[in-house]
């Protein structure tokens, strides 16, 4: 298990792991010197340094070599200490595939495993946070199956990790892009698994509320794998607990939903609209170069909504002290979030509405047209499956306040790629109209992505997962999990190449 940043590089897309379907395009790091080992296109792995150039060179600038890493895809600008490594060819992108391995019987791997997992480690010149053990007979894989969240013949190997005790100082709160008040303890800065840790996250105000933190509160934690660190318990609570009343960004009174405290000025508070708009960006996925550090500067300067981003010239930039060369870079990464294609449903997801993701946006554009929906109403969302009365109310007022901004980013002109209504698809006369159908493993013949809009606009309806419901299971290489619940389910199962046939009878 490489200790680094996931990523994706199939087809000649370079993205994040994103949310199993396509996450943020990131082929941007190969113009600043990330080296592909093996090649492109070979699938899922992760952005990591040679740990030998790491310990020589850069051990003394940065705790982890992850924190590096990730810097080099989400930095506006590469530090210079990670600039150097990019430009020796330290920093790689190493597929899954290509990794070292081990293969042997299962009475061997348990009298040795401390054996075998050091002689993996003495050939991988990265930072690792665990082994992965895996069945490699496929007959045994199929009777062993998955479940839905994992395949049952695959397992992570980790230690239980180093924990340690710490005493918490102070509670910092921050105020995220929905409005949620999120509260970080920060601790007396303590050595674990090599890096020193000095804040732990408590996830939310009813946390520190029920556990009693705060000031003095002595805690445990834990960094199983070298990974984030986690609290899990409080050894001596708090002789006080204070929690927040007012919104640490903009000072407006606070109000519980739940376990969260929420600052309702969505309109102008910093910490949401800082963050709101690094979401559509991201979610986007189109460009790059907008980093949190730089819309901070431009929300610093005024610049609070999306409209006022977008009118934003060279010129401006300057003015707000950017450089020559990363004005260049943020004008361009404007043009191409406008210009590059981009799937409508992440046109609105990008809002950061409420309840409102990828697939839910989906499902609502099926019915109505993103333009039609500033009148939108509750109860029309509840007639569409999947929402809910409090998900509809949530979504409609969340639109009713952004809608004006919505306007006035449809009039800039997004090459948008709609999603069929399903109306339209009903009506569609094609072998696959009207069924649902989940693609799944490595196409040799085509994109995964691309199949997947072929086939909403021959009137199919696109699964992630399989279900009961499902009706056709299109399979590549490496099928894996939903191979086998569609074979338990009685789903059909067509290759690669039955499918294409199977399409132009």
């Amino acid at each position: 298990k490489l200790d680094g940043l996931a990523g994706r590089d199939e087809k000649g897309v370079f993205s994040t792991r994103g949310d199993g379907r396509v996450g943020a395009n990131i082929g941007f790091a190969w113009a600043r010197g990330l080296k592909p080992i093996g090649g492109r296109g070979l699938g899922v792995g992760e952005i990591v340094i040679q740990k030998s150039f790491f310990e020589a060179h850069l051990a003394e600038v940065f705790e982890h070599p992850r924190n590096m890493c990730v810097g080099v895809v989400s930095a506006d600008v590469v530090n210079k200490d990670a600039q150097i490594a990019l430009d020796a060819g330290s920093v790689h992108f190493v597929p899954y595939v290509g990794l070292a391995s081990w293969v042997g019987s299962g009475a061997d791997l348990l009298q040795t495993t401390s054996d075998i997992s050091q002689s993996l480690r003495d050939q991988v010149d990265y930072a690792l946070d665990g082994m992965v053990v895996e069945v490699v007979d496929q007959e045994l894989r199929n009777q062993l199956g998955a479940t839905n969240h994992h395949n049952r013949w695959q397992i992570a190997l980790k230690t239980r990790g180093a924990s340690a005790t710490a005493t918490v100082l102070e509670i910092l709160w921050q105020t995220g892009r929905t409005g949620n008040i999120t509260p970080v303890l920060l601790i007396e800065p303590i050595k674990l698994s090599g890096a020193t840790i000095s804040r732990i996250t408590a996830h939310h105000a009813g946390m520190v509320r029920d556990r009693a933190l705060g000031p003095e509160a002595r805690i445990e934690i834990i960094r199983s794998g070298e990974v984030i660190p986690k609290l899990v318990d409080v050894l001596t609570p708090a002789a006080e607990v204070s929690l927040p009343e007012r919104c640490p960004s903009c000072d407006t009174p606070l109000h519980w939903r739940e376990d969260f405290l929420r600052c309702g000025n969505r309109a102008d508070c910093p910490g949401q609209v800082v963050h709101r708009v690094r979401h559509w960006f991201w979610i986007l996925g189109n460009s790059d170069g907008m980093g949190i550090k730089t819309l901070q500067r431009l929300v610093d300067a005024g610049n609070t909504q999306l409209p006022a981003i977008y009118a934003l010239v060279e010129a401006d930039f300057l003015a707000l002290d950017f450089g020559p060369g990363q004005t260049k870079v943020l004008v361009k990464a404007l043009q191409d979030s406008r210009t590059q294609p981009v799937e409508d449903a992440r046109f609105l997801a990008a809002l950061g509405i409420s309840d409102l993701g990828i697939g839910e946006s989906r499902r609502l554009l099926a019915q109505k047209e993103l333009e039609d929906l500033g009148t939108v109403t509750v109860a029309e969302l509840e007639a569409i499956k999947g929402f809910g009365e409090l998900t509809a109310t949530r979504i409609v007022e969340g639109l009713q306040e952004r809608w004006a901004e919505v306007q006035h980013l449809l009039s800039l002109g997004f090459q948008l790629e709609r999603t069929p209504m399903a109306a339209e698809q009903e009506a569609i006369q094609s072998p696959i109209a009207g069924l649902k159908i989940v693609f799944t493993g490595s196409m040799q013949q085509g994109n995964r992505n691309d199949m997947k809009k072929k086939a909403l606009s021959l009137g199919a309806q696109v699964q992630s997962a399989v279900s009961a419901k499902t009706d056709l299971l299109v399979v590549g290489e490496k099928a894996g999990s939903k191979l086998e619940k569609a074979q338990k389910l009685g789903v059909r199962v067509m290759s690669e190449t039955d499918y294409s046939e199977f399409l132009a009878d």
